[in-house]
């Protein structure tokens, strides 16, 4: 039985359609869900305001940004899923990395991505379903998102 899932976020459709699902699933199993939004610094915006503490604030502006997009996507949820216990946070990192070192952090059940680039026939799995598939520790669920 599955405990704690583990949903990827940005500011796009598909992720929420995915995130929806990930609540789904985590009510029917009574398992908590943590929704991560991940982040990274982008080296060329710290370097070019020559300060010395220019990289922490960059960092800082796009931690800020996930967190907002992570606390989004729980407070919309929160309005159909009241009683499930639905944790917010961000991580920098790619997004697969990202989820990777947190679904190690929190001994995830599983991790639900959504299949947003995951088109065409030459494609079996998106980069980040990919990478997860190959090093998860744990289940994959992988969330059909494109629009029926």
């Amino acid at each position: 039985m599955a405990q704690r899932i583990l949903i990827g976020v940005d500011n796009s459709e598909t992720a929420f359609r995915a995130a929806e699902k990930a609540a789904s699933l985590a009510a029917a199993f009574g398992a908590e869900l943590h929704v991560l939004s991940s982040f990274t610094v982008n080296l060329t915006q710290a370097v070019k305001h020559d300060q010395p503490d220019a990289y922490h604030r960059v960092e800082s502006l796009y931690a800020n940004n996930a967190v907002r997009t992570a606390d989004a996507v729980v407070e919309a949820l929160r309005v159909h899923y009241q009683d499930l216990e639905i944790i917010s946070k961000a991580r920098e990192g790619t997004p697969a990395h990202a989820l990777l070192n947190e679904a190690e952090q929190i001994d995830a059940d599983v991790i639900v991505v959504g299949n947003k680039r995951v088109q065409g026939p030459t494609r079996f799995l998106g980069s980040i379903a990919r990478t997860i598939a190959a090093e998860a520790h744990c289940d994959l669920y992988l969330v059909n998102t494109r629009e029926r």
